[in-house]
């Protein structure tokens, strides 16, 4: 990782993802802590990340328009663009404005997808070939890492001031990121490739995704681990009341230890990339999510707190081995539409799993449905594991 970290334009874009993934980090889990806070509900909550995950059916077209214009430039707008769109979550006063939560979560979501599909783009033009699980690994880490103290701050801050000074965090973030990179010198720009037709353009990313055995495997494995892994957005809150007898602003606890973990993957993950691919290591990613979810099915706290730091180890494995085999895998020119076709295919079965998860909650036991998930999970990690071969680094040797 350090070879990435001397790269003075890498250094430039790290510091400003540094802010915006700060105000990522402190926001997202307290949008969730709010609507509980106004409404009572474990379900309610639960459903504002599903209003965060639902935009990605709207991905092939964000990648169509991503791909169309250059990626520094684009990345800056984008960044002004979300700052603003935080700003009506200072109306929020009581339970009749939840509305405007799910709103805002909904929007930051399109955002998301947008910011993801562009970064994807840039890091693929800045960063050699050989040091792509480097800049992923080093992200991912410092993702992870802020999760030590970003939603304890949050939920903090929540406590102290409200939402209100967590949406302002939020937007001078953004504002910060979009000024740092605006600093990024502008890469050579490719020639145009040939224009399609509009409806071929959008489908180009779903059809490359289809066409690349590496990439079909892994976006099938990690969209079955998917179907249930969104069910723990909604099962936490319910672990933390039912379980924990706690506070729904525990969860942050437990985030933070999960951010431990997300640390230690990170770190893990460019060795991970060389030694099992990208296919491998997105498998070791999404089968470790699976004794996590069986253990939370236990209302131990200490049980919990090693459940939550392996299911960080998870997390970072996955986004790594699936970015970095999308960047290798995928030509330049269709970096943006492949980054956001695949956030929509993963993101598709894990928007119905989330949603799924808020309504089941509240009719089944939540330790059934943890135990549910850590039998798929299982079942989804060893398919990938059976396609690591697609992937193999230079002069692996498989059975």
């Amino acid at each position: 990782m350090r070879t990435i970290l001397r790269r003075p334009d890498f250094r430039l874009l790290f510091g400003g993802l540094l802010a915006s993934m700060t105000a990522e980090s402190i926001l997202l889990l307290a949008l969730a802590i709010w609507v509980k806070d106004l409404t009572g509900s474990n379900g309610l909550a639960g459903a504002t990340i599903f209003a965060v995950i639902a935009p990605m059916t709207l991905a092939p077209l964000v990648g169509w328009v991503v791909d169309r214009y250059p990626r520094r430039p684009f990345f800056v707008a984008a960044n002004v663009l979300t700052a603003a769109l935080l700003a009506p979550l200072f109306t929020v006063r009581d339970a009749g404005d939840v509305w405007v939560v799910y709103l805002v979560a909904a929007l930051y979501g399109l955002s998301s997808i947008t910011l993801g599909a562009a970064l994807s783009g840039l890091i693929r033009e800045m960063v050699p070939v050989e040091l792509l699980a480097d800049a992923n690994g080093v992200l991912q880490t410092v993702r992870q890492g802020i999760r030590l103290v970003g939603p304890l701050v949050g939920a903090a801050l929540y406590a102290a001031l409200g939402g209100w000074a967590l949406a302002g965090i939020g937007m001078v973030g953004f504002l910060t990121a979009a000024a740092v990179v605006t600093a990024l010198p502008t890469p050579q720009q490719l020639p145009p490739a040939v224009r399609l037709r509009w409806p071929a353009e959008l489908g180009a990313g779903l059809r490359h995704l289809a066409g690349e055995p590496a990439l079909r495997r892994a976006l099938l494995g990690y969209g079955l681990g998917s179907l249930v892994m969104g069910f723990s957005e909604s099962l936490i809150f319910a672990y933390v009341d039912q379980g924990l007898n706690r506070d729904a602003a525990f969860v942050g606890v437990l985030v933070t230890v999960q951010g431990v973990g997300g640390l230690l993957g990170g770190l893990c993950s460019p060795t991970l990339v060389r030694r099992l691919g990208e296919v491998g290591t997105l498998a070791a990613g999404v089968a470790f999510f699976s004794p996590a979810a069986l253990a939370l099915a236990f209302p131990d706290l200490r049980l919990g707190f090693a459940a939550v730091l392996l299911a960080g180890v998870s997390l970072p494995l996955t986004m790594v081995g699936l970015h970095t085999l999308i960047q290798r895998r995928t030509p330049p020119s269709l970096v943006g539409r492949v980054a956001a076709a695949t956030q929509a295919v993963v993101s598709g079965p894990q928007a119905i799993s989330v949603g799924a998860g808020a309504l089941l909650v509240g009719f089944l036991d939540y330790r059934l449905m943890f135990a549910l998930v850590g039998v798929a999970t299982l079942a989804a990690g060893s398919y990938l594991w059976r396609g690591r071969h697609l992937s193999a680094p230079a002069g692996a040797r498989h059975r």
